[in-house]
Order: C-alpha cells, then structure tokens, then sequence
C-alpha cells in the first residue's frame, strides 16, 4: 500500500484548543490532569488523526519517518496514526535479546516478525486486536539542548517524561469513558489496571514457562493444576493493559507512542518477557468486561482523550 492510500483512508482534523482544559474522568477519580499544557511548540495548525486499519509493522515505521520529517519542515500538521500491526514482537533501544522466549522455528509457526527499532523500552507485542498511536508531535525546540558527548540534540529528561506521562492520561481517560479504572505505577511506564488475579504473573524463566499455555477469554484464566509456582508480586493485582514507547528526535517530534489491548490473542505473550517486567501480567479490555468494545469505539474514545489532554479540540472530519 503506497503512501497515499494509506492516508487516505480516513482522516480526522482536530485543532489546538484556544484555552486550557480542565477535566474530570467520569469513573477513574485517582487520575487528574491539571497544568498548563505547554508541552507542544505553540501553533494554530490542525493535527491529523488518520485510522489506517492494518498495516505492516516496517511500512508504519517508514512512514513515521516521512511524516515525522514533514512536521519538523513545517509541511505538515500534527499527525496521530491509529492503526493495527500483524503478528509482531519489537524490541527498543534498551532491549535484551533474552527476553524473547520462541526460537526460529515457533516464530515462523505462529507468524511473528521481529523487529529492533529506535524507541526506548525493551520488548513488546503489537497484533490484530491491539489499538497501536503513534503521535507524531512537534514538542518545544527550546527544550533541546546539545549532549557535549555526542554533539547531537536531546530533548531535557523531564520534558521527555512529562510526554509519556500525558500518554499515560490519554489511555487512562479513555479507558476510563469505556468503564474501565485504570491508572500509571511509578517507576513502570504503562498504563495498569486492578485485575483481581483473573490473570497471574507469567513464570520467571523461559524454562517455567515450558508447556505454560495462557488463555485468556471473557470466562478469565484456565491454567493446568499441575502448573508450576509462578513468581511473586509486590502487588499480584496489577495488570498491564497498554505498554508505551517513544522517541523524539533531534527536531523536537515525537515517534512511535501506545499499543492499548483491546481483543488480542493473549498467547502471544508467552513469547517474551514483556517490557523486560518479570513477573508482571498483562490484560485486556476483552478480559475485564463480558463484551469487549468494537476497536473503533476504543478508537473514538481514544480520539477524544488525545484531543482533550494535549489540547486539543475536535474541529472537522476530513475525508
């Protein structure tokens, strides 16, 4: 599929909100945004919200870098991708080969492509039923400054994490819309859920996890009685339900973003250690309520929250 047809697909216009928003999610009291939202370069151009249903995993990438490069020359708008990725397992900059647990042989089986790419994190899981952002932002060029080690731009720590901390607020106040309490844990980039142990910690080791088959389906988790003991967990409730991942390059945009768990096939994640998080479940929508929400009302949701927390309002639809 050529650059074009796939924005042309579907595309929404939202438009930078002329004054800040204050708001309180209707279920999720523990998660408020508050602040000034001055995290992006001020401008009166629209972001672009284009649904591109499935696409492979490098040709989303590829495009990332055009679009990226379109933004940082001021040829382009804003830009958020939503979209669904095939069978596939990334690893970022801080990724660590042990963490992937099928060899060759069960990778090509199952129809998994591998790829390393230029995020931060370790690895994660992108599939059909997995609602994947890449926001494409221009945040503030006075935050860059040059790294005497490199001579290359960076983006300031805190600015960096102040954007994945309101990608965190996005998810949480969609889920939230779609009644699902969900909220950040310190030290662990994501976004988690209370899941009542309906999906326990995966075991440690590749070797524990041998003959361990994870079926999650709206009835919860059906293991095997004989199934060894699984690793410990400060608090065996959580359950990570959207991993997230960024970079932002020497020009101040914003690549890669969030991949939200709406109706995955849970089994593939017994091909890694996701996010290099030993121990830790994840989840999905699907999981959590009797009837999983079709991918276009967690997409709407999603649209609205993106819209609302980077300030954003939804203005026209473009076709």
């Amino acid at each position: 599929m050529s650059l074009m047809s796939l924005m042309s697909l579907e595309a929404y216009t939202i438009r930078r909100a002329k004054t800040q928003i204050n708001f309180s999610p209707p279920i999720n009291e523990a998660m408020v945004v508050s602040g000034e939202y001055n995290i992006l370069r001020d401008m009166s151009n629209p972001c672009e919200i284009h649904r591109l249903g499935f696409v492979e995993y490098q040709q989303a990438w590829e495009l990332q870098d055009r679009l990226a490069a379109e933004i940082a020359e001021g040829r382009r708008p804003p830009t958020l991708l939503l979209l669904e990725h095939p069978h596939t397992y990334t690893f970022g900059r801080r990724g660590h080969l042990e963490n992937l647990l099928w060899d060759e042989d069960e990778l090509a089986r199952r129809g998994v492509t591998v790829h390393w790419v230029d995020r931060g994190g370790d690895v994660t899981y992108h599939g059909p039923g997995q609602l994947v952002g890449y926001p494409l932002l221009p945040l503030k060029a006075d935050g860059l400054h040059v790294d005497p080690s490199s001579g290359s731009a960076r983006l300031p720590q805190a600015d960096y994490v102040g954007y994945v901390r309101r990608l965190e607020e996005v998810l949480i106040l969609a889920l939230a819309r779609l009644g699902v309490p969900a909220r950040p844990v310190p030290g662990m980039t994501g976004v988690w859920v209370e899941e009542e142990l309906k999906v326990p910690a995966l075991p440690a080791t590749k070797q524990a996890r041998e003959g361990y088959k994870l079926k999650v389906g709206r009835e919860g988790l059906q293991i095997p009685n004989n199934h060894s003991p699984i690793s410990n967990l400060e608090s065996p409730q959580l359950a990570k339900i959207a991993a997230i991942g960024v970079k932002v390059d020497a020009h101040g945009v914003t690549r890669h973003g969030f991949a939200l768990n709406v109706n995955p096939d849970m089994s593939y994640w017994e091909g890694i250690i996701g996010c290099g998080l030993v121990g830790y479940p994840v989840t999905s929508l699907a999981a959590l309520l009797d009837v999983a929400p079709p991918m276009r009302q967690v997409a709407d949701e999603v649209v609205e929250a993106f819209a609302r927390v980077f300030g954003f309002d939804i203005d026209e639809i473009a076709k």
